[in-house]
């Protein structure tokens, strides 16, 4: 077998699906065009955000294969797609600041995969022999649902101490034109005070100089984007559950289903 022969053998265990595989060589493709782009012009960090790219887009096929488990192709491409559009699209084509609502899709179908990811989990255990337990399925909704928000969660602290740590702007700031709060009650009394139509902000440095700026309203230090993004991520959540609800009460036989849950893989799969 020659060295050809070799690697697209290889890449068909990698990727069995054959639409799968075109996916996943065709952004590979674009990810190394990225890649030697950010080298001859010395971004460093794009090139790390290159090679984080290529090591997620083969994990989920390397896992599936540790654990012994079958990926969905839906699946399968929906993770390879989200990889791209969020690292690629989102981080070095800046699409988060570019493309309107572009980072609160992601957090969507991020809440969605999650949400698919934890059913499975405790799906397969419900399945297996070596356990005499069963779960009603409104119970693995639940599950799936909490291991999502569970993620979400965790990913805004990530986010929060990448902010605060590393001077990032991971958590974009939102223009915001009011203020309630009752730090500015003088009467101490805990009265909200309002603060409407706000315009302008102007800041005032350390050394006495002023910048004026002309915003519609004052930055929001991150807290609605956290928020929007917990929201999204529990639509996700929510709707995957129902799915994964459904699939358990018709036994498996929900086609929509399928196309998301990873299984463990059986001796027709070996075959």
């Amino acid at each position: 077998m020659g060295k050809r022969e070799k690697k697209l053998k290889k890449r068909e265990d990698l990727y069995k699906n054959k639409t799968t595989l075109t996916v996943y060589l065709v952004l590979r493709a674009l990810i190394l065009v990225a890649m030697v782009r950010g080298i001859f012009r010395q971004e460093y960090q794009n090139v790390f955000l290159c090679g984080l790219s290529l090591i997620l887009m083969i994990l989920p096929s390397i896992i599936s294969k540790q654990l012994e488990i079958v990926l969905p192709d839906t699946l399968e491409i929906i993770i390879l797609l989200f990889i791209f559009a969020a690292e690629i699209l989102g981080e070095l084509n800046s699409f988060y600041v570019r493309v309107p609502h572009w980072d609160t899709m992601l957090h969507t179908i991020n809440g969605f995969l999650c949400a698919a990811i934890g059913f499975a989990l405790v799906d397969m255990l419900n399945r297996s022999e070596r356990f005499s337990f069963q779960l009603s399925p409104m119970y693995l909704a639940i599950v799936a649902f909490c291991f999502s928000m569970t993620v979400g969660v965790l990913w805004e602290f990530f986010e929060f101490s990448g902010d605060c740590l590393l001077g990032l702007d991971m958590q974009k700031d939102t223009i915001v034109n009011a203020i309630h709060t009752v730090e500015l009650d003088p009467t101490m009394s805990n009265r909200v005070v309002h603060i409407k139509d706000i315009a302008d902000v102007i800041v005032v440095h350390s050394d006495g100089t002023q910048q004026a700026l002309n915003l519609g309203g004052y930055l929001d230090v991150g807290l609605h984007d956290t928020m929007k993004d917990l929201f999204v991520n529990l639509i996700g959540a929510v709707v995957f559950s129902i799915i994964g609800f459904l699939y358990v009460k018709q036994k498996g036989r929900g086609k929509m289903a399928s196309r998301f849950i990873p299984r463990v893989i059986t001796k027709a799969d070996k075959e």
